[in-house]
């Protein structure tokens, strides 16, 4: 019997949504450090420009409630129409409906806000009605409190939904290091959006690999000199 979610994710069978990704729907998250989340988005974002993912932006209100996406999101998909809706759930606009069915692809990468509202009823819906695989990116995700999110994560899951975190989704793209084409751009993001990982990335580089020290601009290192 074949099961569609065991296959893992591909730059060719999957497809990516961000869905209100705004400042006014980031003040009102509560499950994940603010900070944390917009790091992860962008994450996200950059990782799915490297693999040539189709990739989907909606807002929600944006000049008379939610304001405008973050900057840095529309810094990674400059040419990128927002598909502006009034509805909370993003299925109900054919804006959207249409721009999933464009491009093809069944296995729906999901970042949105909040993950109770938008993301549950976007997720419900476009399985039962569009018959879409769904993976909502948890830590790219948020909601009012800690309990909202995680029992909306738990629903979702109950009725299909398949959870996953940002750079679990960027190294399932990438899959094999030995893919040289994408190789960099994903250290590259990595060092920028991971944390101890790309400390760590940074350090073998410099430190086990040998490779120059890397800096954004010229730095004169002092010898340490002993304490009188």
């Amino acid at each position: 019997m074949s099961n569609a979610k065991l296959e893992v994710l591909t730059p060719q069978n999957s497809q990516m949504i961000f869905i209100d990704q705004q400042p006014q729907m980031a003040f009102g998250v509560q499950s994940i450090d603010r900070q944390v989340l917009k790091n992860n988005v962008v994450g996200l974002a950059k990782a799915a420009k490297v693999f040539n993912i189709p990739t989907t932006i909606t807002t929600v209100e944006s000049e008379s409630f939610s304001g405008y996406t973050y900057p840095e999101l529309l810094d990674v998909f400059p040419d990128h129409k927002l598909l502006e809706r009034t509805s909370m759930n993003s299925w109900d606009d054919q804006k959207v409906r249409d721009a999933l069915a464009a491009n093809g692809r069944k296995k729906v990468v999901v970042a949105g806000l909040w993950t109770e509202v938008c993301n549950t009823t976007f997720a419900l819906c476009a399985m039962l009605e569009g018959d879409y695989e769904i993976y909502m990116v948890a830590d790219a995700s948020g909601g009012t409190s800690k309990d909202a999110h995680d029992f909306s994560m738990q629903r979702m899951i109950q009725a299909g939904v398949v959870p996953v975190t940002w750079q679990q989704v960027m190294l399932e793209w990438q899959r094999d290091w030995a893919r040289r084409e994408t190789y960099d751009a994903v250290m590259k993001i990595a060092k920028e959006h991971s944390g101890a990982y790309g400390m760590g990335v940074d350090y073998a580089y410099t430190m086990v690999h040998k490779s120059p020290q890397r800096t954004s601009a010229p730095h004169e290192i002092l010898p340490a000199v002993p304490a009188r």
